[in-house]
């Protein structure tokens, strides 16, 4: 793709999701996050209507007297969005592909994040880490994460959510607040999970296309693996076939969602042919309450 198509497409993309981001997005998102990032401030006695969980038993063992712990509100805090890049991405059988409609998504949030005067961090990954860039402050900085989601051309067509966990610990110490843009064709990785649904405040948004849940009836058709590059011709009109499809997609998709609720993160479900405006919108009004 040649620059000036680049650029003409991140400017579209900037112009369509920046306006939802500052129309509708802005507030929701503060409501929803802004005071969640705690830092330790002090040590106090332990006054009465005081939450109990938050004394310190170290400082209190010493005095012999309660103390607690006091936080305060970060005034800056951190988004990191984690964008899978892998072979299933380039799917789509309705207006666009999941990519695409990955890309509109994180840039909304991006520009929401900015709004506030937040930094905004880029991580794509495969079954590795194809591209991390660290959080910034500034619209220069989304216009990059954007055109970087946009070109992106990755090393392996494979998916490793876990991979991709592991790193972000690695990376961003702090508490942040992550969205985690895939589709989740993988499994195996709970642990890791549960690791980072602890340290940071965590969603899952699953974009995924009609197809990828039950398959029609198309007759004989060969079908590419986009994570494998495999064909295989299928009878799609063997009803046994089609049960199988769909029950393994469901399988994929409870494990997500279970998963992601075992670890205290939040989960979106995206289907590429809906709004993702009012599926963002409904999470972020159910999260601020």
């Amino acid at each position: 793709m040649e620059t000036k198509e680049i650029l003409k497409k991140v400017r579209k993309i900037e112009i369509k999701t920046k306006r939802l981001s500052n129309d509708i997005f802005g507030g929701e998102y503060h409501s929803s996050f802004k005071g969640r990032g705690m830092t330790f401030s002090e040590v106090r006695q332990y006054q009465f209507g005081d939450d109990v969980r938050a004394i310190d038993w170290n400082v209190t063992a010493r005095y012999n007297e309660p103390y607690i712990k006091v936080f305060e509100e970060e005034r800056e805090l951190t988004m990191i969005l984690m964008a899978d890049v892998s072979g299933s991405e380039l799917f789509g059988t309705s207006t666009q592909f999941k990519k695409e409609t990955v890309t509109e998504i994180a840039a909304t949030l991006a520009f929401s994040a900015t709004q506030n005067n937040d930094k905004v961090g880029l991580i794509l990954f495969s079954d590795e880490i194809e591209l991390f860039i660290p959080p910034k402050k500034g619209k220069s900085h989304v216009l990059r994460i954007i055109r970087e989601l946009i070109e992106f051309k990755p090393k392996s067509k494979k998916t490793s959510i876990g991979t991709a966990l592991k790193f972000l610990s690695s990376v961003i110490k702090k508490r942040a607040i992550v969205f985690m843009l895939s589709d989740f064709m993988d499994d195996d990785y709970e642990k890791t999970l549960k690791i980072t649904g602890k340290k940071h405040d965590l969603t899952g948004i699953r974009v995924y296309d009609k197809y990828d849940e039950e398959i029609p009836n198309l007759g004989m058709v060969p079908m590419l693996d986009a994570e494998t590059s495999h064909v295989q011709l299928v009878n799609t009109a063997a009803k046994s076939v089609r049960i199988r499809y769909k029950a393994n997609a469901t399988q994929i998709r409870q494990y997500y969602i279970n998963m992601f609720k075992k670890s205290g993160a939040g989960t979106i479900n995206i289907r590429v042919d809906e709004s993702y405006v009012k599926k963002l919108l409904g999470y972020f009004k159910h999260k601020g309450k």
